[in-house]
């Protein structure tokens, strides 16, 4: 369990960071529209590197679906080809990205350039980036793969059940399908909002959305909930959570959104005031890639 300590949020409204404690609610993100005007704080991990909380335990054996290595629903896009790799000047190590040293696997094992957005459906700064990130799938060309990785390290809010989420879709093959869905469902609807409905703060745990809550909304896109909740709960999703955390751990991602080019370079996209120059950047690192530099 993570100490009670105050942690940063998105204040989406004002643009501006905000402080919270586990019984405070998380700052409303606003439509995507406004998501795009200008730069958002990430959601921040607890002080300490984000670790493994710890899953259920394993439920009677799943469906065939979730005992098979678990589609990463990676999305190649059809853009342009990547430009020639120059290097201009205008990104900077250290200032605009950060070299992951030494260089870790690659979430998908893809021969393919890879990019991972690190994330939560609970995060609102992701709800933020998420109009941008969908523009970045598109843009991106066929020789570059697309994956998510899903955080865990705010319990409280939720984080760790959404986490499980995501995976099992994955390995039903829907997670891409899903994604609008998802985050429709934690930030306008609010059926699966860790806030109380009155404003008033977090839910307690016991009232937190649960897996049964989940999987109605991923019958909006075909899943059966039965089948939903019976991967959900079983031994191999447990055992790619603790991957996912164990590679958040690897690729040193201390918030939310946070992209992984290849498994060598990390970049905050809420950093840039206009969002549309992290695609720029992920863009130029996967040329850079590409060309070996």
């Amino acid at each position: 369990m993570f100490k009670r300590l105050p942690i940063l949020c998105a204040a989406l409204l004002a643009l501006a960071a905000c402080s919270h404690d586990n019984n405070s609610a998380a700052t409303p993100a606003p439509t995507p529209a406004a998501a795009t005007s200008a730069a958002t704080p990430l959601t921040k991990a607890p002080p300490a590197a984000p670790t493994t909380t710890a899953a259920p335990a394993a439920a009677a054996s799943a469906p065939a679906a979730a005992s098979t290595t678990a589609s990463t629903d990676a999305s190649p896009s059809n853009g342009p080809a990547l430009p020639a790799f120059v290097d201009n000047g205008k990104w900077v190590e250290g200032k605009d990205y950060t070299v992951i040293e030494p260089a870790q696997p690659k979430l998908t094992g893809t021969d393919k350039i890879e990019v991972i957005e690190a994330f939560s459906y609970g995060c609102p700064a992701c709800n933020a980036y998420h109009p941008t990130m969908n523009e970045m799938v598109k843009e991106l060309p066929s020789n570059v793969v697309v994956a998510f990785l899903p955080a865990s390290f705010m319990p409280q809010e939720n984080w760790v059940t959404l986490q499980r989420a995501y995976i099992t879709a994955q390995a039903l093959g829907v997670a891409e399908k899903g994604n609008d869905a998802m985050y429709d469902a934690v930030w306008n609807t609010r059926e699966l909002s860790s806030e109380n409905s009155n404003g008033s703060g977090l839910k307690p745990k016991d009232a937190l959305p649960t897996i049964d809550d989940i999987a109605k909304v991923y019958a909006k896109v075909g899943v059966d909930p039965k089948e939903f909740a019976a991967v959900a709960n079983s031994f191999a999703i447990n055992t790619k959570m603790k991957r996912a955390d164990d590679l958040m751990k690897d690729y040193g991602v201390q918030g939310t959104p946070t992209l992984i080019i290849d498994g060598k370079y990390r970049v905050e996209p809420l950093k840039f005031k206009d969002l549309s120059q992290s695609i720029e950047l992920v863009k130029w690192l996967a040329s850079k890639e590409a060309a070996g530099k």
